[in-house]
C-alpha cells in the first residue's frame, strides 16, 4: 500500500511544479508587454523580466524605454539594467 501512496505524492508534487512553472512563465510574459505601460509598477517589472533576457534586442528596446520614461526612479533602474546587459554581452 505504500508504493501507490508515494507515486500519487510524488506525480502531484511533480504536476505542481509544472502547473507553477506555466503559471509562472504566463506572468512573466504579460509583464514584458507591459514596459510601455502607464502604471509604473507594471513598468518596474516589465525592466526586471528584461534584465533576465540579455540580447541586443533587449538593450535596444530599454534605450527606446529610457527616451520615453519620464519617472526618474523608473529612469534610473532601466539604465542601471541596459549597464549590466551591456557587460554581459
Amino acid at each position: 500500500m505504500r508504493a501507490p501512496r508515494a507515486a500519487l505524492v510524488a506525480s502531484a508534487t511533480a504536476a505542481g511544479l509544472v502547473g507553477g512553472w506555466m503559471l509562472a512563465q504566463r506572468y512573466l510574459g504579460a509583464q514584458k508587454a507591459a514596459l510601455f505601460s502607464q502604471n509604473p509598477r507594471r513598468r518596474h517589472a516589465a525592466i526586471g523580466y528584461l534584465a533576465g533576457r540579455p540580447s541586443p534586442e533587449t538593450v535596444r528596446l530599454l534605450r527606446d524605454y529610457l527616451a520615453w520614461e519620464r519617472h526618474p526612479a523608473l529612469r534610473r533602474r532601466g539604465l542601471r539594467v541596459v549597464r549590466e546587459l551591456e557587460r554581459s554581452l
